[in-house]
């Protein structure tokens, strides 16, 4: 990975753990806690693709293990989110653009199920039955819910953040028929409108400079 890559995802990892289990994890809400490590790579894998998604889900994954209060095996969230960074680099676009907000919203709730089964297959695995006492069905729900509507406010940023540290001249730019995979996919549709309604003011403020300009002339002349 480049070192811009390297130092933005450490970064990142480290404020949303902090934030996880500092200020998340205390909310006390029912069922699964929203997970700010998870939506980091989420992003960040959106951005990089399957490669770095996965080599960012694994050490977000593995700081996890290791932070207090940890109470599982070291390593079982590291291969959770190495696989989930992973599958969510494969829907990064090839042209880095995405035509709508249902794709990454899509992912986002796709990423929240299948870390929280996967997590649990795994805890299965090594004699880990707490999913069972809590109810597993009601952990996917409350999982899928919580993280979709923080996404919104997290996604989005952590993705244009690691644009520019790429200097990806599409974090700055919205030519093409698609939208900006950062900051666009919840304002599609506004962006556009807004853009085509700006280029007619310019027109129509040119045209009246030079409509004012030919009449000062025939001033002039007279």
């Amino acid at each position: 990975m480049k070192f811009n890559r390297i130092l933005l995802s450490a970064a990142l990892i480290v404020v949303a753990l902090v934030v996880q289990v500092s200020v998340l994890a205390r909310l006390q809400l029912p069922g699964a806690v929203p997970d700010l490590v998870l939506l980091t790579v989420v992003g960040l894998a959106l951005v990089y693709g399957p490669v770095g998604g996965s080599l960012v889900g694994f050490t977000a994954g593995l700081l996890a293990d290791l932070a207090p209060p940890a109470d599982h095996a070291a390593g079982r969230y590291a291969l959770v989110l190495c696989v989930i960074g992973y599958l969510v680099g494969l829907a990064k676009p090839d042209n880095g653009r995405l035509t709508s907000a249902a794709g990454p919203m899509a992912v986002v709730a796709a990423a929240a199920v299948g870390s929280t089964l996967l997590y649990a297959g795994v805890g299965a695995l090594v004699g880990d039955t707490a999913a069972r006492h809590v109810g597993l069905g009601f952990l996917l729900f409350t999982a899928g819910l919580y993280d979709l509507l923080l996404a919104p406010f997290t996604v989005p940023l952590i993705m244009a953040l690691a644009r520019r540290a790429e200097n990806d001249p599409l974090a700055d730019t919205g030519g093409g028929n698609g939208v900006d995979v950062a900051t666009g996919w919840l304002s599609s549709g506004t962006g556009l409108r807004i853009g085509a309604q700006r280029g007619g003011l310019r027109v129509k403020a040119a045209r009246n400079r030079a409509s004012r300009a030919g009449r000062i002339k025939g001033v002039k002349r007279l």
